[in-house]
């Protein structure tokens, strides 16, 4: 069924085209609404598409272009050394040592390359263009769909629905027939006539380095990622808030980086991000602290019925949209052209306890050891832990008991975390239809999935970090039309792969609270709060703001899109809201649902009429001429915007890591 006739208004984007003719009507179609252009060495059109000149860095060498778009320090020479290689190969080997988050793209005689990021935050989506079935990629999922005429495919969309939103690969396919994802450790190319084949350019590292040495690279490589984003700008802003955000805000400023600190309080009275925010501050000095007061921060669910941000994707953080844009809002009201996070931090530090169900045959004793750790840590079953531990079935076979256990009731708080994954659960709202399209698609991926590593903690770690990063891409595409770019270090490829190659029985243990930042941030971050082992929580945030906003949730399921689609039951799902719900389970059945009624209604509300707003990307579509170096760290101008490609147009989720 298609969505309609929406356009996404989007600040930036860019399509990849194959050297081919077949796919000129297609371009001509893009061009009615770029504002830049990049030629293959043939003249056809490569890349199309509207972005900040200062996110893109381009060179050529003979018949080879290479471009780097995204937050990033690549020079023109830098790009130039990479093109000169004249091969996807060399391209890729000399780009391996680039920090930041980019897309890399390359033309190297008529054969094109695309890759994105292993966390995802920089995506590839690639589909085949009508009627030549020549393939098309871009880096956002819903100006692709636009171009081809894609459907939306509603047993996707119904997959949305999954609490919580973490379940390879499915989770992280696109919402649209014919429309694919390209994974993180994959590499997109399209020959001469622009049939495309995927390759695997990246495996998760064998976990071998000591604590030590892996926090000395930790160090050196955020401090790079710091830099590839900081570089240019006077003055920035940053979260300040938990270990993760300290640590970046530390790095920043410890290479003499100017920047805003914004700390948010939470109304808990044990929350304590503030108190240690203004210890880290008053021992570094000279760093301006803006402390939010909890009475300004919007609450979860605050104006849901009312959202109309343009994201590419449903997004399972919907719910607490202007809790987290309210401090880049602010940043941005200043002019901070970038806001540093620590999102991605819990991922790579806190780890996945799950780690020990295959330590259990390489080291038993330490296994044990930790074993008993987390069950005393977390009152898990010990029982239902053993079982666990022992369980040696394969990810298949563990996706068909998810397909079983779809409308089962949530797994218990007390329930041990050694499996491949949390069981995701359909809520009591999704209809027969919904459940039975989900149950279809988990059972079609039993047969021929693999886990993301081979082993439980690895996957579950790979799994968490691309869903979550997905959110992190949002915040930055909701920031844009600010005129701030939002980063997140953590989730370059370059940090992923260090935190992940240390031993995993003294990253991720019982009896110490993320040991690899702690130990990587040792005359980074002051020791008053280096030692730090708590985390503020919003469950206050979250049952206090369905109370005071039941109205705006309510008023969501009105003429419901979910319910024209017949994958909720609207009365039931009106009831489940009338309801005191406890945040931790009950209120986190709410998030994906919210995120994809939301989405569709602003993918329905863009009209195909509707002009695009003037901005500084309204540059001739030389300006990103190859040989242009860009600058890090600018994703956009307030006021940019433009429309998704078509002029008539066709119609058409998180948790705990340990």
């Amino acid at each position: 069924m298609a969505t309609g006739t929406s356009h996404p208004t989007t600040s930036s984007w860019f399509v990849v085209l194959p050297d081919t003719d077949a796919v000129a009507g297609h371009a001509a179609r893009l061009r009615s609404c770029a504002s830049r252009e990049l030629p293959h060495a043939s003249g056809r059109p490569w890349l199309i598409g509207r972005w900040s000149a200062r996110t893109l860095t381009t060179a050529r060498c003979g018949g080879s272009r290479v471009a780097v778009i995204g937050q990033h320090a690549v020079t023109a020479e830098e790009a130039e050394r990479a093109a000169r290689t004249g091969s996807s190969a060399g391209v890729e080997r000399v780009a391996a040592r680039w920090p930041g988050s980019h897309h890399l793209l390359a033309s190297l005689d008529g054969q094109v390359l695309v890759r994105g990021t292993v966390s995802g935050v920089r995506t590839v989506f690639f589909a085949a263009a009508r009627p030549s079935r020549a393939h098309l990629a871009s880096d956002r999922a819903d100006v692709l769909a636009d171009l081809v005429g894609a459907d939306l495919d509603e047993r996707r969309l119904a997959v949305q629905l999954l609490s919580p939103g973490i379940l390879h690969p499915l989770t992280a396919q696109s919402v649209w027939h014919g429309v694919d994802v390209l994974p993180g450790d994959r590499r997109l190319q399209l020959d001469r006539d622009g049939c495309a084949r995927t390759g695997r350019c990246w495996s998760p590292p064998p976990p071998e380095l000591p604590l030590t040495e892996g926090a000395r690279l930790v160090r050196d490589r955020l401090a790079a990622a710091v830099a590839a984003r900081t570089g240019g700008h006077d003055l920035i802003s940053a979260d300040l808030g938990g270990v993760d955000s300290t640590a970046v805000v530390c790095t920043a400023v410890r290479a003499e980086v100017k920047l805003v600190a914004y700390t948010a309080a939470v109304h808990d009275v044990l929350g304590d991000d503030v108190a240690y925010a203004r210890r880290t501050v008053e021992a570094l000095g000279g760093v301006e602290h803006r402390v939010v007061p909890a009475q300004l921060v919007p609450l979860t669910f605050d104006g849901v019925d009312t959202l109309d941000d343009i994201l590419d994707t449903p997004s399972l953080h919907t719910v607490n949209r202007h809790r987290r844009m309210y401090i880049v809002e602010q940043a941005a009201r200043h002019g901070s052209p970038l806001h540093l996070s620590g999102m991605g931090g819990d991922e790579l530090f806190s780890g996945a306890s799950a780690h020990v169900h295959g330590l259990l045959a390489r080291h038993p004793r330490t296994a044990w050891r930790h074993t008993r750790g987390f069950t005393s840590k977390h009152r898990w079953s010990r029982r239902a832990a053993l079982r666990q531990l022992i369980d040696r079935q394969d990810y298949g076979s563990w996706l068909r008991l998810v397909a079983r256990d779809l409308t089962c009731p949530q797994p218990d708080m007390s329930a041990p975390m050694f499996e491949w994954g949390i069981p995701p659960r359909l809520p009591p709202w999704a209809t027969a239809r919904a459940v039975d399209a989900v149950r279809d698609l988990v059972l079609e991926q039993a047969g021929t999935a693999k886990p993301l590593d081979t082993g439980h903690g690895g996957h579950r770690e790979l799994a968490t970090l691309r869903t979550l990063a997905r959110f992190s891409r949002h915040v930055d595409q909701m920031s844009e039309p600010l005129g701030t770019t939002f980063a997140s270090p953590y989730y370059d490829d370059a940090l992923v792969e260090v935190a992940l190659a240390v031993r995993p029985e003294e990253r991720v243990t019982p009896w110490r609270y993320k040991p690899l930042i702690e130990e990587a941030m040792r005359g980074v971050v002051p020791e008053t709060s280096r030692h730090r082992t708590t985390k503020a929580h919003a469950a206050f945030e979250e049952e206090t703001g369905l109370r005071r906003h039941r109205a705006s949730l309510l008023a969501l399921w009105e003429d419901s899109r979910l319910d024209r689609l017949g994958l909720v039951d609207v009365d039931a799902l009106r009831a489940w809201c009338l309801r005191p719900l406890a945040a931790d389970l009950e209120c986190a059945l709410l998030h994906p649902t919210v995120g994809c009624e939301v989405w569709l209604r602003s993918r329905e509300s863009r009209r195909s009429g509707e002009a695009p707003r003037s901005g500084d990307d309204t540059a001739p579509a030389d300006v990103g001429r190859p040989g242009h170096a860009g600058r890090p760290g600018d994703g956009g101008r307030a006021g940019e915007s433009s429309h998704g490609p078509l002029g008539a147009a066709e119609t058409d989720a998180g948790g705990p890591t340990a």
